[in-house]
């Protein structure tokens, strides 16, 4: 066991907006983190990456997350400022800085950035919507592209273009009935991509969707969907280079169809395309339990899931949903009974304190592991 692992020191953002070090600081984790490789380096040891969503303000006020991305981050995720709707609220006024932000802490720090997401109707600002249906000028679409790319197209290498399209329950033909959609029809998919490429020739451009782990009818028509989806795209040779999947597990579900996942996975590595695990979180089913008997509801939900997906050689990387319980959308989200029962969601792999949860070792160990 080793002890004492030195680690990267804490940053924080100066009035000018270059990171630097805060005097006499340094980052310390608990003991118990320091016991092992960090996440990203046990993803490296197998080809891959480790990563997850974060904000810069809060990278900026919390030295210990700030800390854990430093030891365990090869990748962020933008978890909410690179979205349209937080870019321009108001048409014509934009919110850059978050972003740059980010970017400058990543660069300085020799961490990649995911671009997430260009098109995603619930981020969709209700000003694009209106003009999208009442005009259907695809001229939108293309200028939001062309600003967003061309401002971080050559810092950002992979992009989840379009983010949610699959609806098999209320949906028309698997696909949903989003803004995008009712403007343009159901080959906005095909059009949003290849604007992508015409504005990033580079970049890694993925399609991202959730809800395939599960045996209930639902996620069983989802993953077919999918499929459905990608096999008409490339067939159709649109630029479409790999596939998100989402992975925000819910213990309520049942078990994880491993036969179904595989299946998916085959099907998509089977049309050239590569996976990312792009958004790994765990819902909890109720709180009534110990803290420890949750962690390793938790923590085995998690191995079950990457011990079928990493089990695949073409899966290039995970990102979870942010680090810590702290700073949770399953908290955030959480309706006020639950909260009241269960308080924080513990679903990622750190606690609200910093403390490593089995979760955590969970990720460890599979990231690390022979496929």
């Amino acid at each position: 066991m080793l002890s004492g692992l030195a680690l990267a020191p804490a940053l924080a953002l100066t009035p000018h907006g270059v990171w630097a070090l805060p005097e006499g600081e340094g980052a310390a984790l608990p003991d118990a983190a320091t016991a092992r490789s960090s996440l990203s380096r046990a993803a490296r040891s197998r080809g891959r990456y480790y990563g997850a969503a974060a904000r810069a303000d809060h990278l900026r006020d919390d030295k210990a997350l700030r800390a854990a991305v430093l030891r365990d981050c090869e990748v962020l995720t933008p978890e909410i400022h690179l979205k349209w709707n937080s870019l321009e609220w108001r048409k014509g006024q934009f919110h850059f800085t978050p972003v740059d932000d980010l970017l400058t802490f990543a660069d300085e720090n020799s961490l990649s950035v995911r671009g997430h997401t260009l098109l995603w109707d619930q981020s969709t600002p209700d000003w694009a919507k209106h003009e999208m249906l009442k005009h259907r000028d695809w001229r939108l679409v293309s200028e939001h592209f062309s600003r967003v790319l061309g401002r971080y197209g050559s810092r950002i290498k992979e992009w989840d273009v379009i983010n949610e399209p699959i609806d098999t329950e209320a949906g028309a033909r698997s696909l949903r009935r989003n803004t995008f959609f009712r403007a343009f029809g159901p080959t906005y998919i095909e059009r949003a991509m290849e604007e992508a490429r015409s504005h990033a020739p580079d970049a890694h451009l993925v399609i991202n969707d959730y809800g395939f782990e599960y045996g209930n009818p639902v996620d069983k028509a989802r993953r077919q969907a999918f499929v459905a989806l990608a096999r008409r795209l490339r067939a159709a040779k649109v630029p479409l280079d790999g596939i998100g999947v989402q992975a925000h597990l819910d213990l309520s579900k049942g078990p994880i169809d491993k036969a179904g996942l595989q299946d998916m996975a085959r099907a998509l590595i089977d049309l050239g395309l590569d996976i990312t695990v792009t958004e790994l979180d765990v819902k909890e089913a109720g709180g009534a339990a110990s803290h420890a008997a949750r962690d390793q509801m938790v923590a085995d939900e998690t191995r079950r899931y990457l011990d079928v997906m990493l089990a695949f050689p073409e899966v290039r990387g995970v990102v979870t949903w942010g680090l810590t319980d702290k700073f949770s959308w399953l908290t955030e989200h959480a309706d006020s009974r639950v909260r009241a029962v269960q308080g924080v969601n513990r679903g990622l792999p750190y606690d609200d304190a910093y403390s490593p949860k089995p979760m955590y070792w969970a990720l460890s160990d599979t990231l690390g592991a022979d496929a």
